[in-house]
């Protein structure tokens, strides 16, 4: 897009994206604690400023800014729930603002830009928009891609052989801090991979240069591992329940299941395409197996590798690395997923809702990248031909998403007011039926224990009791 056409006008489209899917969080959802909201209740309330809560080896697993957040909500909106699905949505209308700004500085064309916002607004991550929880991974992935867009343009500067300013200077090195050891959580690992690997890469291409200043990147890596150490040794105090987890080996899985990664990472590529429930709907409907599931993530997979030889064939990474980042962002989260859900063995859980925050960097990064082959003077008709139609059922499939989503709002709304009404009676629900419609299964006595405690403290749905 250029940038003296429609210069303010480009904004509005995060601001449209925000708007859509506040109106959906709204429309599917109860303004009513359940799910990992119990965990959270009994760990952190009713005294939020506990400093003894902070203060505990695991710290940074627990993702400090939630301590600050969690403050607020108490403060000033009685525990709310729709408050922190509404501060998420914010947030990842910020890391659509960030993106906006790279299409409007690398002058990126208003289809491929409406395509990049079309996905990233999609509600293909609808379990992430309507669990207050994870407000603070959109947060995180703003940051990550914020981050992205700083050494982007202080790489860019040193081609050109300007020097990056202070400010970015002193970004690429206060981040990682801010990020890994505040917001980032388990996603410090894709992040912190993906930055050593484009300082390596940013070394190799300055080195070659003759650049005497290509040693800085082993600055700015070393302010990336060592947020990274700290993290990874506050981890090794934290005590995980992988419920549902059927505890044997990866040699005992592969004899019964040889076929079980291949099918988990395919699932999880196809989600990119079109949601879980909306595609499972879709097969039942036409009673064609797994099939086109597993093509759409061949599809997807095949845009990787077009992406790929774009960026190697016209050397599109020294124009900008934020496209070839994003890709490896993308590669590297459905290779941790992968190496983190296996051990439930269960092959759907690779395209489930909650992980789409995380794959859509790839699909991100590959749509950047045709946009920036697509300025070049290469014909390469078929590849471009083959660009285009990947984008356009990524489009379809993703437009699709979010219409069904819309559509199956008000069942999601009328399950919230069930689990109101529920959490009005808890006492006298049965076990099994609480921890059913509560989706926690770790003892009705502890949803019970929390529910008391807001009850107590006249917080969420009891706020207005008498």
């Amino acid at each position: 897009m250029k940038q003296n056409n429609g210069k303010k006008g480009t904004y509005l489209i995060p601001l449209l994206g925000i708007c859509i899917c506040l109106s959906y969080v709204l429309a599917a959802t109860q303004d009513v604690v359940y799910s990992d909201y119990i965990r959270l209740v009994n760990s952190y309330l009713p005294d939020v400023w506990n400093p003894e809560k902070f203060f505990v080896a695991d710290v940074l697993t627990r993702i400090p800014v939630n301590f600050l957040e969690r403050i607020i909500n108490v403060t000033f909106f009685g525990y709310s729930t729709t408050f922190d699905m509404a501060l998420g949505v914010l947030c990842h209308g910020g890391a659509a603002v960030i993106l906006t700004a790279y299409c409007r500085e690398r002058k990126v064309g208003w289809g491929w830009y409406l395509l990049l916002m079309a996905v990233f607004f999609s509600l293909n991550k609808w379990e992430m928009l309507t669990n207050g929880t994870g407000w603070c991974h959109f947060l995180a992935f703003a940051g990550f891609y914020f981050h992205y867009l700083l050494l982007d343009r202080a790489f860019q500067r040193r081609q050109t052989k300007e020097r990056a300013t202070k400010g970015e200077k002193l970004g690429l090195i206060i981040l990682p801090w801010v990020i890994t050891l505040g917001t980032a959580g388990p996603y410090c690992a894709s992040y912190s991979a993906v930055l050593l690997l484009t300082y390596g890469i940013c070394f190799l291409l300055e080195k070659r240069g003759g650049k005497s200043s290509c040693f800085d990147y082993f600055v700015y890596g070393i302010h990336v591992l060592i947020p990274l150490g700290l993290y990874l040794v506050s981890s090794s105090f934290a005590v995980e329940d992988h419920a549902g987890a059927t505890g044997r080996g990866i040699g005992e899985v592969l004899r019964d299941n040889l076929l079980f990664f291949p099918k988990f990472l395919l699932k999880g590529f196809s989600s990119m395409v079109m949601g879980e429930e909306v595609m499972m709907d879709a097969l039942t409907r036409l009673d064609a197996g797994m099939g086109l599931c597993y093509l759409a993530g061949c599809l997807v997979i095949a845009a990787y590798v077009i992406a790929l030889w774009m960026q190697v064939q016209e050397r599109l990474y020294e124009r900008s690395l934020l496209p070839l980042m994003l890709i490896f962002a993308g590669g590297l989260n459905h290779l941790l997923i992968l190496g983190a859900r296996w051990i439930f063995e269960n092959s759907d859980y690779g395209m489930s809702s909650r992980y789409a925050l995380q794959y859509q960097a790839g699909i991100l990064g590959i749509i950047l990248t045709f946009a920036l082959f697509f300025q070049s003077r290469r014909r390469a008709g078929a590849i471009k031909t083959a660009a285009v139609v990947i984008s356009l059922v990524i489009l379809a499939g993703n437009g699709y998403t979010t219409y069904k989503e819309f559509k199956k709002a008000p069942y999601r709304k009328e399950y919230g007011c069930r689990v109101e009404a529920a959490a009005l009676r808890y006492r006298e629900i049965p076990d099994e039926e609480l921890e059913d419609l509560f989706q926690y299964h770790h003892g009705p006595e502890k949803i019970r224990q929390a529910l008391g405690i807001l009850e107590e403290q006249r917080w969420n749905i009891y706020g207005g009791e008498q």
